[in-house]
Parts: structure tokens; C-alpha cells; sequence
């Protein structure tokens, strides 16, 4: 399995420039805790948001990072458990052709991606993983 790391999307030639577009639903952690994502597991502080996708994936956003990129709807209040859709934003994607790892950011959980599967680059040293279905049903080209 290749490990990735020290990972600079912006000057990789076979990177994508890509846009999010999907509703959620949200959960705030009353405590700290982990759940386990399809790509390995997350580790969450009291507050931290617990995401469901539409097609039933979890994972966890940090409470600074959500407040951030994701926005109230159906009349709820920012903060409250319920629908939130993401901010567009611009991130870097790279469809990885065997399986691999990578952290989440510096001494941060480590996710796993199988060929197929799409590497993340949210900002400098922040990562993810997108499993191929669900990339092609999220993400778009910006």
C-alpha cells in the first residue's frame, strides 16, 4: 500500500480542481469519542459535528472547520442538530490508482483508499478520502 505524505496537490499535474454540492445531516458530540468512516477512523472533541451523507457515509468535521463550510437550512439554527448543506469551495482531488493512506493532517488519524478511490487536499496539510461512487456523485469540476 502506498503512504502518502507531505502531499502538495496544487503542484501535481494530475489533480483536479473540484466543488462539494450535498446536504447532510448533523450531529454535535456531546463528548469526545471516534466513529469509523469507510475510509478508517475519526476522532472527535465534544462539539465536533458527526456527518451522515446521503448514502448513509459518516465522518467527522471539526467543530472550527464546520462552523466554517457549512450552513443551517429548513429554518434551524447554526449549531443545532439537522440539515446543513456545505459552502462551496474549491479543493484539490486526485484519483489515486492503487490503494493507499494518508493522515488526516499532522499527527492525524490515518484514512485508507482503495484504487479507484480519491485523495483530498482541503487546504495545506488538511486531507481526506472519497471512495469513487461517492466522489462521482458529490463533486463536480470547478
Amino acid at each position: 500500500m502506498l503512504h502518502l505524505s507531505q502531499l502538495d496537490l496544487a503542484a501535481d499535474p494530475a489533480a483536479r480542481r473540484v466543488v462539494k454540492n450535498e446536504a447532510v445531516a448533523v450531529e454535535f458530540a456531546a463528548s469526545a469519542g471516534e466513529l469509523m468512516s469507510l475510509e478508517g477512523p475519526n476522532r472527535y472533541a465534544a462539539g465536533d459535528a458527526l456527518v451522515t451523507g446521503g448514502g448513509g457515509e459518516r465522518w467527522v468535521v471539526s467543530r472550527e472547520r464546520f462552523d466554517a463550510k457549512y450552513t443551517p437550512e429548513g429554518g434551524i439554527a447554526h449549531g443545532e442538530a439537522g440539515t446543513y448543506r456545505n459552502r462551496p469551495s474549491i479543493v484539490l482531488a486526485k484519483e489515486m490508482h492503487e490503494p493507499f493512506s494518508i493522515a488526516r493532517s499532522a499527527a492525524g488519524d490515518i484514512l485508507t483508499g482503495d484504487a479507484g478511490d480519491w485523495v483530498m487536499q482541503y487546504a495545506p496539510g488538511d486531507y481526506g478520502v472519497v471512495k469513487a461512487a461517492r466522489f462521482a456523485k458529490v463533486y463536480q469540476n470547478a
